[in-house]
């Protein structure tokens, strides 16, 4: 199949590569692009564990920060792989979404050893603090990157989508959704999404799409990399 692939440059790389294994043919046009933010190095002093919520918290971090001392507690398993390339030794990852991450991190961190660092992005920093916050722990918030939205359809997308070249779409975020569609619609290429498959990572990214119809809409069994693949297969 031919497979529109919608996630960051950061992030479409190594997917990209599952999908030609399987003998799928990517098409990648990010619709969001990501901005890591200078500023100094971050003070971790006090700070007994790092937590992540995505891959470019972990980039944006290894930016900031030489400690590789600190155990990191990832939101799912790309994030989690991304920390262990970087350097850090224990890494321990929940396997979904915020709300995840919140509910086995009682495993890993006791509220009174100290305060959690959350290396966050702009959008969306918030949800993990304040569930966090409700089991008693110390969570500090730092942004240290921007994901900017696409003001239109990327070229290749659309070249695709007006050629009825393509067989599927992937989305990964609600936000990615969101921007899909406004920008398909701004194109007039709304009923070229008729003839797709589009697969979710979760149920609120599906709902994002509306009011765009397509053949089939998928909604992965497991919010990760590897349930994306599976619905997709």
């Amino acid at each position: 199949m031919r497979v529109l692939l919608t996630r960051p440059q950061e992030d479409a790389g190594n997917f990209a590569e599952h999908l030609s294994r399987r003998g799928h043919q990517a098409i990648s046009t990010p619709l969001l692009s990501v901005r890591f933010h200078d500023s100094e190095p971050l003070k971790l002093d006090g700070v007994q564990g790092i937590l992540v919520t995505s891959a470019n918290g972990i980039r944006a971090l290894a930016r900031l920060s030489e400690r590789r001392d600190l155990p990191v507690f990832a939101v799912g398993p790309q994030t989690a792989r991304e920390a262990l390339a970087v350097g850090f030794a224990r890494v321990e990852g929940a396997n979904g979404d915020a709300a995840a991450l919140a509910q086995a991190l009682p495993r890993w961190a006791k509220a009174e050893a100290g305060a959690l660092l959350h290396a966050a992005g702009a959008q969306g920093a918030g949800r993990l603090a304040s569930l966090l916050a409700a089991k008693g722990y110390e969570v500090r918030t730092v942004i240290l990157y921007d994901v900017v939205a696409a003001a239109t359809l990327p070229e290749p997308a659309a070249r695709a989508l007006k050629e009825g070249s393509l067989d599927a779409a992937l989305f990964f975020s609600p936000r990615s959704a969101r921007v899909f569609r406004d920008c398909t619609l701004k194109a007039g290429l709304a009923a070229a999404c008729a003839r797709l498959l589009a697969v979710c990572i979760s149920q609120a990214v599906a709902s994002a799409l509306s009011p765009l119809s397509f053949a089939e809409i998928r909604v992965a069994a497991a919010p990760s990399q590897a349930g994306m693949l599976g619905c997709l297969d």
